[in-house]
């Protein structure tokens, strides 16, 4: 095929094996397309294609990927929202024709399987990678994760601890929440803990907890989508899903830690940068903790 179509934010070049996607980089680009630059997705990769119409006079052209294909969607378990899914090519309505011409012919090339591959498919973003969680730094080699805790926001359980390592060997899988709801956070799930990984992922030294601009989605996501395609390659790997992960028993908070979190939501209130009500919501819900 080899012919471009541009939408708004990104461009698909057809091509006879795939389609690559660029995005465009801009200010009103959303920051996911801008952290993946372009990306590969190889015809077997796709389940389906779909047009659809979009908002304010748009239609939506979405290449709905085939599952176990992508360690990004795999990473991100359904959390991205529709402005965010690489996916997604957003084209003004007088563009409807052309684009059901193209989502035709890719619909031809793609063979429908139902069965998860054995590897992915589209290639994960590049080691080293590293972001700022709210309670620790992050970073990723291409053969180990390490945190290196921030005294400002890691939890008592986490400084006693102290700075973490995990070599790939030593893990199955990830486990992603979004930063875009409280409580967002990123789990590194263990092969072989000699004790059940704590409930909360603040209490838990292989994980790190998001906040407001602390690990957002153009960060955390692609790292996390880093990670799981190296685990993989290494052996069979758990997605965000949790399904086969290591249970781990309900704990209770520390009070100290609580008192912490509280303390940290009341400054985040005071600049201005949490409402009153998001404010009272989440101290309500510390508290239930106790």
């Amino acid at each position: 095929m080899g012919d471009v179509l541009a939408g708004f934010h990104a461009a698909w070049e057809f091509e006879s094996d795939s389609v690559l996607i660029r995005f465009e980089r801009g200010i009103r680009t959303p920051k996911l397309y801008q952290a993946l630059g372009e990306r590969r997705i190889p015809h077997e990769a796709i389940a389906a294609v779909t047009l659809s119409p979009g908002k304010r006079g748009t239609v939506v052209l979405h290449a709905v990927p085939r599952p176990g294909a992508d360690p990004l969607m795999e990473a991100a378990a359904g959390q991205l929202k529709d402005g965010c899914d690489p996916y997604r090519l957003v084209l003004p309505a007088e563009r409807e024709t052309l684009a059901e011409y193209y989502a035709d012919e890719l619909r031809a090339l793609i063979t429908a399987d139902d069965d998860p591959p054995d590897r992915y498919l589209v290639a994960a973003p590049e080691a080293p990678l590293q972001f700022k969680a709210y309670d620790a730094k992050a970073s990723f080699d291409g053969k180990q994760v390490s945190f290196r805790w921030f005294w400002t926001g890691a939890s008592s359980a986490k400084w006693k601890a102290g700075d973490q390592s995990f070599p790939l060997a030593d893990l199955i899988g990830v486990e992603w929440r979004s930063p875009e709801v409280f409580e967002g956070h990123l789990r590194l799930l263990r092969r072989d803990s000699p004790v059940a990984q704590p409930a909360q992922a603040d209490q838990d030294p292989a994980a790190v907890v998001f906040g407001l601009g602390y690990g957002p989605v153009h960060e955390s996501l692609p790292f996390a989508a880093s990670v799981l395609a190296a685990v993989r390659a290494c052996g069979p790997a758990l997605t965000s899903d949790g399904v086969g992960a290591p249970s781990v028993p309900a704990v209770r908070r520390d009070p100290a830690d609580i008192a912490d979190r509280i303390r940290h939501l009341g400054e985040l209130h005071q600049a201005g940068l949490l409402t009153d009500d998001e404010f009272t919501t989440k101290k309500t819900e510390l508290l239930a903790e106790l």
